[in-house]
């Protein structure tokens, strides 16, 4: 008997100063993941439970893309209230010892340090959903976008968003990396792969892939040639 696979459901909610979208994904009645929660404080941290409630959902799993703070305050108290593991690169503990200088320069309170289990890039099933991890350092060393590809979901945290990249001016960042893991990792996906960010409006590889500023000049079209200009000419020997 052949039976039909539920569609993947999600909701996203926008948290803390830095208007961070937490997610929470589930495809089976009943069970779900949350991705990158920045419930700051009590009522945005009871804002996710009435939605979880709301939709009959307990969640099994916290996947992280990064441990900046403004995606992890929910974790430690998320965790206390379901029980359940967060998973994170290894490589981003450098992001969770900034945290502090971060807290200290927006006068914020730090995330309270919560236990996590390390996620290498490769797959993970939970709650039903199979993801494709895709470890993309740049922003963070550890930086991980999560992909369920059977109906083209991708979540990016903050390596892409709609029109730009993820900011590499802290210390452990490194430009060279952010490009070579969006150019090579994310933008060969099939184009009609929805991204969703861990900032701002969600997008599409093909629109990242041909209109992305941050992007420029790897998303500009090959230039024509005008059969009016003069040939170039070279002088001298080519193996000098």
């Amino acid at each position: 008997m052949f039976t039909r696979k539920e569609m993947l459901n999600i909701r996203y909610s926008v948290f803390n100063l830095f208007e961070e979208r937490s997610y929470v994904a589930w495809r089976e009645p009943g069970r779900c993941v949350l991705i990158d929660p920045g419930c700051r404080n009590g009522a945005e941290l009871q804002a996710l439970t009435d939605l979880l409630t709301q939709e009959a959902l307990t969640p099994e799993a916290i996947l992280l893309t990064h441990g900046h703070m403004d995606h992890i305050f929910g974790v430690k108290p998320l965790q206390d209230r379901y029980g359940i593991p967060a998973y994170m690169h290894p490589a981003d503990t450098a992001a969770l010892d900034y945290n502090q200088v971060m807290a200290e320069r927006f006068r914020m309170q730090m995330p309270e340090d919560f236990d996590w289990t390390p996620l290498q890039e490769g797959q993970l099933e939970v709650a039903g959903i199979t993801f494709e991890v895709i470890h993309t350092p740049g922003h963070s060393p550890g930086c991980l976008c999560y992909y369920e590809r059977e109906e083209g979901i991708l979540f990016t945290g903050d390596t892409l968003f709609a029109g730009s990249i993820g900011r590499t001016d802290f210390p452990y960042s490194e430009y060279d990396d952010e490009i070579r893991s969006i150019l090579e990792k994310l933008l060969p996906l099939d184009p009609g792969t929805h991204i969703l960010p861990g900032h701002g409006p969600s997008s599409t590889i093909g629109r990242e892939r041909t209109g992305n500023p941050f992007l420029e000049p790897f998303n500009e079209p090959e230039e024509t040639l005008d059969p009016d200009l003069d040939p170039v000419v070279i002088h001298g020997n080519l193996s000098d």
